[in-house]
């Protein structure tokens, strides 16, 4: 295992579109090595949280601490490089195949040796078939597409991790597939990862920790067994009361098996 990812302070973070707070007054504090989920309804400030993390969206007032580092005293193109970001639509470049997307990032900071090598490690780690490599994106399923999404984020060897509904435009099995190999990479790099999700479901399997977000602040801060005990508060309940129970009667009919 690689040297855990960093930890993360927010203190009194905030973004205002107008009269709509995105993110009011938030402050947090995220351990290192943790996988945190941010659950909520839409427009409940999640995504606009972890934009603010990599400086896609500027606070309007608050700090962010990657480490013992205000984000704002970093250079941008060395924060990017220390963050991996993988979001719903993928991204991949259309016109560049499979190994080129992968190494993107790689040539931009600069690297010209081993990034063949670096490439195939990446491709073994999202269980893409090497061959895939000098496959064109569109010749690849949308779960094959999110996993070369994944595989180009750990390119730099990110400690932080930051997805945006990554496996959300996947069908069921495909989504559950790559969640759980990347629960597995999440352990095997010790990374710090902050996943935003509408699937409660998901958020319980995934995360030690989840985040229930409403009005630009949280509203509940619990782990998965919390939640599922319904100690986490009426916001958590809400969430948590579909999953609850069909893992209930996933229970009864294996008892009637």
């Amino acid at each position: 295992m690689s040297t855990r990812g960093p930890n993360i302070i927010l203190r009194n973070l905030s973004r205002h579109y107008g009269a709509v707070k995105a993110v009011d007054k938030l402050s947090l504090e995220i351990k290192s090595g943790s996988l945190v989920a941010l659950v909520g309804l839409s427009g409940s400030g999640k995504s606009t949280l972890l934009k603010m993390i990599n400086r896609l969206v500027t606070p309007d007032a608050g700090d962010v601490f990657i480490g013992d580092e205000n984000i704002l005293d970093v250079d941008l193109h060395i924060l990017r490089r220390r963050i991996g970001y993988v979001f719903q639509n993928i991204g991949l470049f259309p016109h560049m195949n499979i190994a080129r997307n992968i190494a993107i990032g790689l040539e931009l900071v600069g690297a010209t040796n081993g990034i063949e090598d670096r490439v195939s490690i990446l491709l073994d780690l999202v269980e893409l078939p090497r061959e895939m490599a000098i496959r064109m994106p569109d010749q690849l399923s949308g779960g094959q597409q999110q996993r070369a999404g994944v595989a180009r984020a750990l390119a730099t060897r990110p400690g932080l991790m930051l997805m945006d509904e990554p496996f959300g435009a996947l069908d069921p099995v495909t989504r559950d597939n790559l969640a759980n190999r990347y629960k597995i990479l999440h352990e095997k790099l010790g990374l710090t990862t902050m996943i935003v999700t509408h699937d409660m479901a998901e958020a319980l399997y995934l995360a030690d920790r989840i985040l229930v977000m409403d009005g630009g602040q949280i509203k509940a801060d619990a782990t998965p067994a919390e939640m599922l005990a319904g100690t986490a508060g009426a916001e958590a309940e809400k969430l948590v009361a579909i999953p609850r129970a069909q893992a209930e009667q996933l229970h009864d009919l294996s008892n009637q098996s």
